[in-house]
């Protein structure tokens, strides 16, 4: 307690030189009333800078120390603001934002650090509760409902709201009288209850009542269907009872209360404006949607009286009555507005015999002669041919201007007095383009008569083609332009309606219409796409042999039109298209081994070689053409044809590829010394074709010999170092040699020699697997998938590779990198099979197939599975499509496919033998 300081010490100190009291709360700047007399001065001005100074304050400065005192606006208020002046603020002005803009980028920067790093010391309420309000999202409607209302929770009492009031009398006195009761009448009542009769007698009040229950009873039981009495059954079905009561529509307040709105606003439009027709409908359609018909009809009654000249409200006033009331306001429209084709139509409608609606419209037709729907309706009804046609004449002759009377009446008559209708048509309208298409289809379908010669029928067509000539031409003088677009969809039209020659007329003559010169081949090559896809064959059909009569020696348009043909026409058209196309191109190749190929299709052996042997004589070294007329022969049975054919061929041609054919076909016939004869030969002149090596490495190896085939393949090897399969062979002649390790270090030759390959690293996979190094194998697959990300061979290895549960996730990963490869989706097909969902799995089977038709093993695995679970329509299905694809490609397909054993084989017979092997697999 002795050492404790004293806090309170200062008191008895003396103040520092420079004290003022007050100045650290600013209270020295005035003076009181006390301080007059011999009180000392404030400090001075010098004393409370310096004090200020001191304590690190900045001196304040006065805004106002040089204003003028003359001139509170400024010193410079009063003078003229000149061009010179303006300039300056402006360059001011540009200073001050190049000053601002100069460390704008850091000072925003460091403005947002700041404000994010306060808001993470002082977050807002409503950042802080976030998270809570994110998590009210779960809460479930039970929970909602648990939580419990807001109470008191302070524990303290509140004073309870006391207060009484008075009781009036009047409350008083009736609860008094309540429960008295009444034990007289007076003489009113009692004269009341006597009912006067003649008879004297009172009323019984207990029959009454009996007679009021049995009526209540019987209608009861009449409403329910059980009563038996009356032999009547009740048209209220108790069972739909209730249904019938849920349909009735009950209105509410608001819907109440907007009716009563437009009653009022309606009300006061047809009061302010009698002679606004649609006031009057629309406040009779507001009283039959309140269900208030009755009124509904004095509304429209009213309103027909004031507008008589509407025929909206006569017609309006006819559906809100009934059929006989109808009929006699439509009398009474017609009176008033006998020019409206509407109300005779209605009038018509509500006839029910045919004789009476004839009536009606004869009579609108004498006040209208002039309507052509009227024409048409009184026409239609006409059941006689001879009565169409004399009012169709009477009508033409009315109404000259109309087009479809014209056609009607053409339809009606016979061939050659069709001719002179359609003639007087066209002199009458000479702006139609109907009348000449018609015109033209009249043409066409006369040339289809019976008893013509193809003569008579071939000149008769070539006038349907002069015919829509013709008229375009009269057209465009009449200054009648339709777009190209518009005449294609009329020979769409023509098409549909079975007239072929006239749609290919209007094409021919129409087709090149205001098409520049250098788009020709573009425009119509994408024209008949788009017809083929709208399903216009005929249409699509003449574009083509337009664009064909036009550019006649373009090779990609004769094979667009002779694929066309092949899937929308007949064996005889496309034959008719590639002989054509052969004649317009020669040198063609393609073109001349598709004919050749239909020919053979269709087992008309002579035509295909007669075609390759103008093939020959057009493109005497195509290598394609020798190889064709050498398969042609092979598939007859022909081989020493064939064989022949060979030898000719590596002297005229003299290819690679033609010796490499002459090397297997002499391997197929199993002339294994004669193949390496070839061989040899072929190696001197072509020694960089990795083929010839792979052909005599699998005949050495065939024969056992292990050592020459080695050779072989080194051979290979070091000629042609970038051929993949070359490299897998040699690996495989290891392995079947027993040397495991040998193979392996091949394919880590090649796999540095030929980076990036999927097939190598697949190999290698395969290698470890057989040699029973499962683990390794799935080691290499992941390098593989490293290197080759994309591999669809790769990623289908690796999805079978997984453990069954985590198989799908895998397909996957497979599906996000190559989700258009057709081993990818084969194997995720395969999945769902062995889940058992058959339609998926049949759906991704097809995707597959459809992906890469050319994938051979996708073929199989979709025909194993109809096998086992598909009908014998999804069996044939399945073997028509592949047979129309051809594939060449897969692991399994191209090994048994290019099989000695299998040569000649059809794609079918080879299909089949997969879809075994891959069921044995």
């Amino acid at each position: 307690m002795a050492n404790k300081p004293n806090k309170l010490a200062f008191l008895s100190q003396p103040a520092p030189a420079s004290y003022v009291a007050g100045l650290g709360r600013g209270a020295s700047g005035f003076t009181t009333r006390s301080d007059i007399g011999p009180a000392r001065e404030g400090p001075s001005a010098e004393a409370v800078a310096e004090a200020q100074a001191r304590r690190g304050e900045e001196t304040e400065v006065d805004p106002e120390q040089f204003q003028d005192p003359d001139n509170e606006m400024g010193l410079f208020a009063g003078m003229t603001y000149e061009a010179d002046d303006e300039e300056a603020d402006r360059i001011y002005e540009l200073v001050d934002q190049n000053m601002d803009a100069r460390r704008r980028a850091r000072r925003e920067a460091r403005e947002a650090e700041e404000l994010v790093k306060h808001r993470a010391e002082r977050p807002k309420i409503q950042q802080q509760f976030a998270d809570l309000k994110r998590g009210l999202s779960v809460v479930t409607d039970e929970e909602w409902e648990g939580i419990p209302e807001v109470g008191n929770l302070t524990r303290k009492k509140r004073k309870k709201d006391e207060r009484s009031f008075v009781v009036p009398d009047s409350v008083l006195v009736g609860d008094r009288s309540k429960n008295e009761y009444e034990n007289s009448l007076d003489t009113m009542q009692q004269q009341g209850l006597e009912t006067p009769a003649e008879s004297g007698t009172l009323t019984n009040f207990v029959e009454i009542g009996q007679a009021r229950d049995k009526i209540l009873s019987l209608k009861l039981d009449q409403i329910s269907g059980t009563s038996t009495a009356s032999g009547i059954s009740s048209s209220v079905d108790p069972k739909g009872y209730l249904t019938d009561l849920a349909s009735v529509v009950h209105k509410t307040d608001a819907e109440i209360g907007d009716i009563k709105r437009a009653r009022m606003l309606f009300d006061s439009l047809v009061k302010s404006n009698p002679k606004h027709a649609p006031g009057w409908i629309a406040a009779a359609c507001v009283e039959e949607h309140a269900g208030r018909m009755v009124a509904a009809r004095k509304l429209i009654k009213a309103g027909c009286e004031h507008c008589a000249k509407s025929e909206d409200i006569w017609l309006e006033a006819a559906r809100l009555h009934n059929t006989p009331d109808a009929k006699v306001i439509l009398a009474n429209a017609v009176q008033h507005v006998p020019q409206s084709v509407k109300i005779w139509l209605k009038a018509a409608s509500l006839e029910q015999e045919a004789k009476s609606k004839k009536r009606v419209l004869r009579k609108a037709l004498e006040q209208i002669p002039n309507s052509v729907r009227l024409w048409k309706e009184t026409v239609n009804l006409e059941e006689s041919i001879t009565d169409a046609r004399i009012l169709l004449a009477r009508a033409v002759e009315v109404i000259p201007l109309s087009v479809e009377l014209w056609l009607a009446l053409a339809r009606l008559e016979t061939p050659e007095k069709a001719k002179a209708v359609l003639n007087k048509a066209r002199k009458a309208v000479p702006t139609s383009h109907e009348i000449w298409i018609a015109a033209g289809r009249l043409l066409e379908q006369e040339s289809h008569a019976a008893g013509k010669t193809d003569a008579q029928r071939t000149k008769e067509l070539e006038l349907v083609d002069k015919t829509i000539e013709t008229g375009v031409r009269e057209l465009r003088r009449h200054q009648v332009l339709l777009t190209r677009e518009q005449w294609l969809k009329e020979a769409e039209r023509c098409e549909s309606d079975g007239s072929p020659r006239t749609c290919e007329a209007i094409i021919k003559a129409t087709v090149g219409m205001e098409v520049e010169e250098e788009d020709r081949l573009d425009t119509w090559v994408g024209d008949a796409e788009s017809a083929e896809e709208r399903g216009v064959i005929g249409t699509a059909r003449a574009i083509l042999a337009y664009a064909l009569k036009v550019f006649p020696d373009r090779r990609t348009l004769w094979e667009k039109a002779a694929n066309f043909e092949k899937a929308h026409g007949t064996r005889e058209s496309l034959d008719a298209v590639l002989a054509r196309a052969v004649y317009h191109c020669p040198q063609a190749e393609d073109l001349w081994l598709m004919s050749a190929k239909e020919k053979w299709l269709a087992d008309d052996v002579p035509g295909a070689r007669e075609i390759l042997e103008k093939a020959f004589v057009a493109n005497p070294d195509s290598e394609k053409i020798w190889l064709a007329a050498v398969k042609l022969e092979a598939e007859n049975g022909e081989y020493e044809v064939a064989r022949e054919l060979l030898t000719r061929a590596r002297k005229v041609a003299d290819t690679q590829r033609i010796w490499m054919k002459s090397v297997v076909f002499e391997r197929q016939q199993g002339q294994t010394a004669t193949a390496l004869s070839i061989l040899e030969a072929a190696l001197k002149k072509y020694p960089k074709f990795g083929k010839l090596y792979m052909i005599q490495g699998q005949i050495h190896q065939a024969k056992k010999a292990f050592s020459v085939a080695r050779a072989s393949y080194a051979a290979g090897l070091k000629a042609c170092p970038k051929e993949v399969t070359l490299w897998v062979l040699a690996s495989r002649l290891e392995e079947a040699d027993g040397k495991s390790i040998k193979a392996r270090s091949l394919l880590d030759k090649a796999r540095l020699v030929n980076p990036g390959s999927d097939v190598l690293w697949a190999e290698a996979v395969g290698v470890e697997e057989r040699a029973g190094s499962g683990q390794q194998g799935k080691a290499v697959l992941a390098r593989g998938l490293q290197e080759c990300a994309g591999s669809g061979l790769l990623w289908s290895m690796a999805i079978w590779a997984e453990p069954r549960p985590t198989r799908k996730a895998r397909s996957a990963d497979a599906l996000r990198r190559c989700d258009s490869d057709a081993r990818v989706i084969c194997t995720v097909a395969r999945l769902f099979w062995a889940e058992r969902k058959i339609e998926k799995a049949r759906q991704w089977f097809a995707r597959a197939a459809a992906t890469d038709p050319d994938q051979g093993d996708a073929w199989g695995w979709w025909l194993r599975f109809e096998r086992e679970h598909g009908t014998i329509e999804h069996q044939k299905e399945v073997i028509d499509r592949c047979v129309a694809a051809e594939p060449h490609h897969g692991s399994v397909w191209q090994a048994i496919a290019k099989d000695t054993a299998n040569f000649g084989r059809k794609p079918k017979d080879v299909l089949e033998l997969v879809a075994k092997e891959l069921e044995s697999a």
